[in-house]
């Protein structure tokens, strides 16, 4: 069934569990996605990045997620993924989308502040929830993950300290802007970590104490179930998780690539077969990790 980011965060918020947010970029990955939450019985959240854009666009994409949502016999919501601004949002809330995430982390705080209450005010009018940034979330490279999507000031790179997200200034900007769910930055990175990133787990602990809302982590791939879960412990609700989906999907395909033998026949069709069921066994996992099962 298709729901809003408070509906099906709701189990996990009473249950102190996280739910998973996994990205759709494909038939393929939408499939993946939908089946692993109907065999767990978990709510799960799909989502749409605009980083995505050159796999398939929202207009393609957005309304058959809509329709898998309407269809499942788990609470499903579908929500825009950094949302870089007020138009973005805007569409994806046109096209029937549940939630959106407006990222402005990238400008100053006023301007984040602002963009985020404008988004705010236009979603809550039709029962669309929002969630913003606040801090700084890095790519593997060590950049921002706002930079690194939008193309712009990928030579800037900021003092991770400083990029961390301030307990003080989250309870301020939730006050101010009604959103109704905060990714925070405490040492998680967006794509393959290249080295073992420096978490500050207590971190989550002080804003959690400080905010009403669900806390968000991005950048979730790569993290062991120990952190995962006292993160979750610590506070966070809802984990967005894609990249170590989308590399077990690759991997199943290259492995039987890999075996084949030259003369044998290779059909197209067969190829989307073995990511979808590598993909959903994966993100199976996930959930299990993020409902505290394992």
């Amino acid at each position: 069934m298709l729901v809003n980011l408070k509906e099906v965060m709701e189990c996990g918020i009473k249950g102190g569990y996280a739910v998973g947010a996994f990205n759709v970029t494909n038939l393929e990955t939408l499939i993946a996605v939908t089946d692993a939450a109907r065999e767990t019985g978990k709510g799960v959240i799909l989502q749409y990045a605009e980083v995505h854009q050159p796999y398939i666009t929202l207009d393609v994409i957005g309304p058959i997620m809509i329709e898998f949502a309407k269809k499942a016999s788990v609470p499903i919501c579908v929500h825009l993924d950094h949302g870089s601004c007020i138009e973005s949002c805007m569409q994806a809330m046109r096209l029937g989308f549940t939630s959106v995430m407006i990222d402005a982390s990238s400008s100053d705080y006023e301007k984040n502040a602002a963009t985020t209450r404008e988004v705010v005010r236009w979603a809550h009018s039709v029962n669309v929830t929002v969630e913003a940034e606040l801090g700084h979330i890095f790519s593997s490279d060590g950049k921002t993950s706002q930079s690194e999507e939008s193309g712009m000031g990928k030579s800037d790179f900021i003092n991770v300290e400083d990029a961390y997200t301030d307990p003080e200034v989250a309870k301020e900007f939730v006050k101010t802007t009604g959103v109704d769910a905060l990714a925070i930055a405490f040492g998680t990175t967006h794509g393959i970590y290249t080295r073992k990133p420096v978490l500050d787990l207590n971190r989550i602990r002080a804003i959690r104490e400080c905010v009403d809302i669900p806390l968000v982590m991005h950048g979730g791939s790569g993290l062991s179930k120990e952190e995962f879960q006292t993160a979750i412990r610590n506070g966070i609700r809802k984990i967005n998780y894609y990249t170590y989906v989308s590399l077990a999907g690759g991997k199943a395909v290259k492995k039987v690539l890999d075996r084949a033998d030259p003369k044998d026949n290779i059909f197209f069709h067969d190829i989307p077969l073995l990511g979808i069921q590598a993909m959903k066994e994966d993100i199976e996992r996930a959930i299990r990790i993020f409902s505290l099962e394992v």
